[in-house]
């Protein structure tokens, strides 16, 4: 499936059926094997009927040829049964890889909007459990097709042997089968339900973990222990009210098949006293009604996972239909040779080919600056004099990138994760400028290691530097570097600093820090008070002239 194509997202169930469309042919051949695999299955019991008639009547030539032809539906049962299991496995996979694929397409294409419109929880709810809801699918479409054509096809063999029975299975089986609809509505809501309530006990779990160190630090830790215990209750009780309907739907699938086949039973045995029918007929008519069990239970499970797929389509609907940045895909904007990057918001201007450090009263602020700085967040930011939110957003991730310490280091080899493509020259001269060797260098297989996700068997100082190491290697026109050194040692600081000053000469660069160590190598340093700049100039003049600025940026008082 080498083209995703674009999905139907008018509706869940919009969504289901441009997946079974997408793969035509799979679809096609496993709802065949499946009408052939239950259909060898329903005509058996015409085929047991006809031998017994064979042997009342002395027939050995009609029990031979009767037999024959049991052994034939049954090497048609089993490859029908084999070849649909097939087109189940082939259905399930592309339908799962489909949706994988679309999903992961909508991240990358969202970018940094995707956490603002798409909840962690709804993501890792998708990537675990709605896949295989909707993977379910191709596989309940052939055994409930196959299912619901045998039951037409008993019925007609029912009329053609007997009309009373025929009549009897024709109104029958749709009684039944409306039985089990009234259990189908409140299934669909309350399984909906419950993937509403686990979405957002995932979120719940996703921000406890992420934050554990910051609410242990707070004391926030039984709080948050103590929302999550509730909301896991109220999963469980949407759960147990799922299981009360799932567990009378079993049983209806027995019951009310069951009262069918006490009633065909009891018709056809009249009917073969009266010598309407043959004893092959009585037969063949008890194997119908205990075989038809089986496609009516087959058909309501199949509707059980078509209301499955369709709740988790809706929630892959809900996240395939955000709207990616409006600039995406528009032609690049035309920009000068040496474009200075300029927030209106605070007034920071970051000169071109220069290492501006910023300072502000509070991480937060930052923080705000950066992704404003990146158009991670609205404001009116102008590169080179145009402003940025008018630039295609691919213009604007090549030209301007921004590293946080909350960055993933994805898992995979070293050497890919800090830049694909890059000579291991280059890398090594990006490790140095972040004074990452000794990281590589404990390593196993130095860049050549695996690295685990997040980097879990590192320090928060190696992880740090590994993501400074992988910034410098992507040689950004303007990068952003939000407290880029301060989970390390103050002699490898310094030496970071100078280092960085260096590897970026004729680039642009900007600092979040307030690390005197990093500001005393800056070009210019903004101090930003109130979302406002109220102070520029090198480090140590600041330090000289503005005793607030001083206050903020030397350590201990020193």
């Amino acid at each position: 499936m080498p083209d995703t194509g674009e999905p139907d997202l008018r509706s869940p169930r919009s969504y289901l059926l441009w997946l079974l469309r997408r793969q035509a042919g799979t679809a096609t051949l496993g709802v065949f094997w499946g009408c052939l695999w239950m259909a060898g299955m329903g005509l058996t019991p015409l085929a047991v009927g006809g031998a017994v008639d064979a042997i009342s009547d002395k027939d050995t030539g009609g029990l031979l040829a009767w037999t024959g032809v049991v052994l034939g539906l049954a090497l048609l049962t089993t490859a029908g049964s084999v070849l649909r299991h097939r087109c189940d496995t082939v259905g399930r996979l592309k339908a799962n890889y489909l949706t994988v694929r679309l999903v992961v397409r909508q991240a990358v294409t969202l970018g940094g909007r995707l956490r603002d419109r798409v909840a962690d929880g709804d993501m890792v709810t998708v990537g675990t459990a709605d896949i295989t809801r909707i993977g379910a699918l191709p596989g309940a479409v052939a055994r409930g097709a196959g299912s619901a054509v045998t039951i037409v096809v008993v019925a007609v063999v029912l009329l053609s042997t007997s009309l009373p029975l025929g009549r009897l299975v024709l109104l029958g089986v749709p009684v039944l089968l409306a039985g089990t609809g009234p259990l189908l509505r409140p299934l669909h809501r309350r399984v909906g339900r419950y993937r509403e309530l686990e979405g957002e006990l995932t979120r719940r779990a996703s921000d406890i973990v992420t934050g554990l160190r910051v609410l242990r630090g707070i004391g926030g830790e039984q709080a948050f222990r103590g929302r999550y215990r509730t909301d896991s209750q109220r999963l469980r009780q949407a759960g147990v009210e799922v299981a009360e309907v799932e567990s009378v739907l079993p049983a209806a699938e027995v019951l009310l098949p069951g009262v069918l086949v006490v009633a065909v039973v009891w018709a056809g045995a009249r009917l073969a006293l009266a010598g309407d029918i043959s004893p092959g007929d009585l037969v063949a008519a008890y194997g119908y009604a205990a075989f038809l069990v089986l496609p009516m239970r087959t058909v309501t499970s199949a509707v059980q996972v078509i209301v499955g797929a369709n709740v988790a389509a809706g929630r892959v609907v809900r996240v395939l239909a955000v709207e990616p940045d409006p600039t995406a895909g528009t032609a690049p904007a035309g920009l000068p040779d040496a474009p200075d990057l300029l927030d209106t918001a605070t007034g920071l201007t970051a000169r071109h080919g220069r290492l501006t450090a910023v300072v502000s009263a509070t991480p937060e602020q930052n923080a705000e600056i950066a992704e404003r700085l990146g158009r991670y967040r609205e404001g009116v930011v102008t590169y080179g004099g145009v402003p940025l939110d008018t630039l295609p957003v691919e213009q604007v991730r090549r030209h301007i990138l921004v590293v946080r310490n909350s960055d993933t280091l994805f898992s995979g080899v070293l050497r890919d994760e800090l830049a694909a493509g890059r000579t291991d020259e280059e890398l090594a001269a990006a490790l140095h400028t972040a004074g990452a060797e000794d990281v590589v260098d404990a390593l196993p297989d130095g860049l050549g290691s695996v690295l685990t996700e997040q980097g879990s068997t590192l320090s928060g100082g190696q992880r740090q530097r590994l993501r400074l190491a992988r910034a410098v290697a992507s040689e950004a026109p303007v990068l952003i570097l939000v407290d880029p050194t301060s989970a390390v040692d103050a002699l490898t600081e310094a030496g970071v600093a100078r280092r960085l000053r260096q590897a970026r000469a004729g680039r642009t660069t900007v600092v979040m820090s307030s690390s005197p160590l990093l500001l005393d190598q800056a070009d210019e340093v903004a101090f930003v008070v109130d979302g406002k700049v109220v102070g520029t100039g090198a480090h140590r003049d600041l330090v000289a002239r503005n005793p607030q600025y001083a206050a903020t940026v030397l350590r201990d008082g020193t």
